[in-house]
């Protein structure tokens, strides 16, 4: 194998392959190459990269005021908006789960809560330009649909009075198919929601008494039809791989199914088995879960009977029927990584609303106070209740682009971000050039004279080549023990 340095006479590469050609300007892979050594070599603790720099590094000397100044510079700006409100309670506890909730099952404490969610609204709304518009709102829990429906119109009601909510807008909930009927469904739909995302998990039964999330076939199949009768145009499954007692078989039958139901997305994630960081992971005892090997078949039985099927591999693990608009944004380069996942509309400044709820605004990230109390204490002061947050270096936005561009598009040229050539870029990310060397070495990525390109065996590890740019990820010290395994 013979490295060539930048700026040797065949002038292609600054270390690459002589076998290996750039790809073509525009072209993305969209197929994946499954090297189970390979996978299991790189299968490290990473961040999700949900934002840069990573939730970890949020601090609280962020507070209202610098919120406030964010705002003012979006306002100068205009971009449109995107609302996130968090609804964090669930009337029982789903083992797996890493989410900020509260179990309970009285509906009270929702009542409670939702006066506060309307008084922030409004702080919130007056610190906007009325004339912003929202093109995107998602309710997120917990379990959004422990509120009733009437709760749930009021809420947007609020909102709408409060924001300048697109009638064209993207406005999706995220649903637990055993907490609403046909009728419900209808009405959420009349509301104005268009999207809904269902949690399943996984159809196996003893896989679902383990962790304490029970739903029939039948039921979740009700959800959907309903809420394709009422009109809702793009539904989307939860599935969990890496849960006690899954075995290939099992989950297979479990992908059938969902193949069956059809709906426009899917997100296939692998359980994160945190319990320090997670109390109610306590209730699933280790030696029930996967082995890595059987964990990685797993995957490749999703990856292999999705993409038969006709679903698209957006990245990490979500999936769309190639026709989605996840699947458009991917091409045009407005697809986007945020705490919900992959997400279209990349132009909008984010509003968190609700415990625990996070925004991003401008240059920067923020989150409302993690404790019911805390948060409830902030709004009954009149004041916002953001606890924590991050205001962005001038390499921090840069670093953040390039890890977005490698997570959504996996591929991006140099002179995007104003680097001449590869030299000039490895200059600057002089500390990552080793493991982007070894990256190439093991063909997970490509890295040409004016380019780097994920290939389709680093497409699985898209995580592992974003850490390479991670300034906070690389520094000495770094434990690992915050974040899951990246497979």
């Amino acid at each position: 194998m013979t490295w060539i340095k930048a700026g040797d006479a065949a002038g292609r590469y600054c270390f690459g392959m002589l076998s290996l050609e750039p790809s073509e300007p525009g072209t993305m892979q969209q197929t994946v190459t499954f090297d189970a050594d390979l996978l299991r070599r790189y299968d490290v603790s990473g961040p999700r990269y949900t934002s840069y720099p990573t939730a970890l590094k949020f601090h609280p000397g962020f507070g209202a005021p610098e919120y406030s100044r964010a705002v003012a510079r979006s306002n100068r700006k205009g971009k449109p908006l995107s609302l996130y409100v968090h609804v964090p309670f669930c009337a029982s506890p789903c083992f797996y789960c890493g989410c900020t909730r509260i179990i309970t099952r009285d509906p009270l404490k929702a009542k409670r809560y939702l006066d506060r969610l309307y008084r922030e609204i409004e702080l919130q709304a007056d610190l906007f330009e009325s004339g912003r518009i929202v093109g995107q709102l998602h309710l997120g829990g917990g379990t959004p649909t422990f509120l009733n429906a009437d709760d749930i119109a009021i809420l947007l009601s609020r909102l709408r009075r409060a924001f300048a909510i697109d009638k064209a807008a993207e406005v999706s909930i995220e649903i637990d198919p055993r907490t609403v009927d046909g009728d419900s469904m209808t009405r959420l739909a009349q509301i104005g929601f268009n999207r809904i995302s269902l949690g399943v998990q996984d159809f196996d039964r003893r896989v679902q008494e383990a962790v304490n999330r029970v739903q029939s076939v039948e039921e979740t199949t009700a959800v959907i039809d309903s809420a394709r009768h009422a009109g809702i145009t793009s539904i989307n499954l939860d599935l969990i791989y890496g849960l006690p007692f899954q075995g290939v078989e099992g989950f297979s039958r479990t992908i059938d199914t969902v193949i069956g139901l059809r709906p426009e997305r899917l997100a296939v994630y692998s359980y994160a088995h945190l319990p320090r960081m997670f109390k109610a992971q306590h209730r699933i005892r280790k030696e029930t879960l996967p082995d890595a090997a059987t964990k990685l078949a797993l995957l490749r039985t999703a990856i292999d009977r999705l993409t038969a099927a006709g679903y698209a591999y957006i990245g990490m693990d979500h999936f769309a029927l190639e026709n989605d608009e996840l699947v458009v944004a991917q091409g045009n380069g407005t697809l986007q990584r945020n705490f919900q996942g992959y997400s279209t509309r990349a132009d909008c400044d984010m509003i968190g609303l609700g415990m625990s709820a996070i925004g991003k605004i401008a240059d920067t990230y923020s989150q409302n106070a993690k404790d019911l109390d805390a948060y409830y204490a902030a709004v009954d002061e009149g004041r916002l209740a953001i606890d924590r947050g991050v205001i962005l270096s001038a390499d921090d936005r840069l670093r953040r682009q390039i890890i977005q561009r490698i997570m959504c598009q996996g591929e991006f040229e140099f002179a995007d971000f104003q680097f001449a050539d590869c030299a000039h870029f490895l200059g600057y990310f002089s500390t990552a050039a080793a493991q982007l060397e070894q990256l190439e070495n093991d063909g997970m990525v490509e890295i040409g004279q004016d380019r780097l390109t994920v290939t389709a065996r680093g497409r699985l590890l898209l995580r592992t080549v974003a850490m390479a740019f991670d300034a906070y990820a690389s520094r000495p010290g770094k434990t690992g023990l915050q974040y899951s395994r990246v497979l």
